[in-house]
C-alpha cells in the first residue's frame, strides 16, 4: 500500500507546495524551507525500506516526517490562526492505508497532539477566546480517518476474496505473484535461503471419474486442511490450481524443505477420505546466498516433482538432481 500511495503523496505535497508559494507574499517564504527538507528526507526514507527487513518502520518515520513538515508549517503561517491547520488531515488520512488499527489510532492521537501543539501551545489565549479554532480540525481529522477507513476496511475485503482459494481456504496463484515480489526482497537483505515444495495429489482424476466431483473436492480440502497443520505461522501454502499445492519456507534449505515435504507426504497418505486412499507426490528445492529467484526455483522444484511422479508417485524429490530414499 506505501507503494501505491507514492504517487498520490507526491501529488498531494505538490498542491501543498504550490499553496505555500502563491501565498508567499501575505505568509512569508520560510515555510517552503521545510518542503524541500521533506523531499530529501522522503529520498532517504525510500532507501532505508528498500534495505529494511522492517520497512513497517521506515515507513513510519516518512509518515512522521510529513506530518510534522505540515505542523511546522501550520507554526510559521499563523498558528492557530493559520489556514493551514486543515492540511493536518493529508497525514492522517493515509494512516489507515499504510497501519493496522493499533498504528492507526497511535498516528491519529499524534496528529492531535501536534495540531494541540500548533494551536493551543502556540496561542493558548487565542484558543481559549476561540475554541473552535482547535475543535473544528479535530472534527475534520476524525471525519476523513473514519471515511478513509471505511474505504480500507473494503479494500481488504475485496483483496481477501480476490486472493482466497474459495475452495479450501489457502491462498492462490495471485496472492503468491505479490508474496514472491517481497521474498526476493526479503532474500537479499537477509541472505536466508527460501524453501519451495510443490505437491500433487496422486491419481487425482481417478478420484474425480470413480467417486465424482464432490469426492474430489472434499480430497482437496482434506488435503489443504494437513498441509497447513504441519506448518509455522510464517510459512505459507498456496493453491496453484486443480490437485497442485505450493508451500513457501522461509529460511529452510534443502534439507529442511525435503523434511517438510516427507512430513507432509506421511500425513497425507496417513488416512483415508471417506474410505479413499491419498497420496501426493514431492518436489523440492531451496534458494542460495546469491538471493531468492522464484521463476528459477519453481521450475527446480516442478522439475523435481516430475521426477518424483515418474518414479512412481507417493515420495519426495529435491530439485537439484538428488534424489530421496525410495518411499513407495
Amino acid at each position: 500500500m506505501d507503494a501505491r500511495l507514492r504517487k498520490s503523496r507526491a501529488i498531494a505535497m505538490l498542491f501543498l507546495a504550490a499553496g505555500l508559494v502563491l501565498a508567499g507574499p501575505w505568509v512569508g517564504w520560510s515555510p517552503n524551507l521545510i518542503l524541500v527538507g521533506v523531499a530529501l528526507a522522503f529520498v532517504l526514507v525510500k532507501r532505508l525500506i528498500a534495505r529494511s527487513n522492517k520497512p513497517e518502520w521506515p515507513i513510519a518515520l516518512g509518515w512522521l516526517l510529513s506530518m510534522a513538515a505540515i505542523a511546522g508549517g501550520v507554526l510559521l503561517t499563523g498558528g492557530a490562526d493559520s489556514p493551514a491547520k486543515s492540511w493536518l488531515v493529508v497525514s492522517a488520512i493515509a494512516l489507515p492505508a499504510r497501519f493496522h488499527n493499533r498504528g492507526l489510532y497511535a498516528g491519529v492521537a499524534i496528529t492531535v497532539l501536534a495540531l494541540a501543539a500548533v494551536t493551543i501551545g502556540a496561542n493558548p489565549d487565542l484558543v481559549g477566546d476561540a475554541p473552535q479554532l482547535f475543535i473544528f480540525p479535530v472534527a475534520l481529522i476524525g471525519a476523513a480517518v473514519a471515511m478513509s477507513m471505511a474505504l480500507r476496511n473494503a479494500e481488504i475485503e475485496h483483496r481477501t476474496v480476490a486472493v482466497i482459494d474459495p475452495l479450501t481456504g489457502m491462498l492462490n496463484r495471485k496472492a503468491l505473484e505479490s508474496r514472491t515480489v517481497e521474498l526476493e526482497v526479503q532474500s537479499r537483505v537477509t541472505g536466508q535461503p527460501i524453501g519451495l515444495i510443490v505437491c500433487d495429489i496422486d491419481h487425482f482424476k481417478r478420484v474425480n471419474d470413480e467417486h465424482g466431483h464432490s469426492m474430489g473436492d472434499a480430497v482437496l480440502k482434506d488435503v489443504a486442511y494437513r498441509i497447513r497443520k504441519e506448518l509455522r505461522a510464517y510459512d505459507l501454502a498456496y493453491r496453484l490450481g486443480g490437485e497442485e499445492f505450493l508451500v513457501l519456507v522461509p529460511g529452510a534449505d534443502r534439507g529442511d524443505g525435503y523434511e517438510l515435504a516427507e512430513r507432509l507426504r506421511r500425513v497425507i497418505e496417513g488416512g483415508a477420505v471417506e474410505g479413499v486412499p491419498v497420496t501426493a507426490s514431492f518436489g523440492v528445492a531451496a534458494s542460495g546466498q546469491e538471493g531468492l529467484d522464484f521463476d528459477a526455483l519453481f521450475k527446480a522444484a516442478d522439475e523435481a516433482l516430475y521426477s518424483a511422479k515418474s518414479a512412481g508417485r507417493n515420495r519426495v524429490h529435491v530439485g537439484d538432481g538428488a534424489v530421496a530414499p525410495s518411499l513407495a
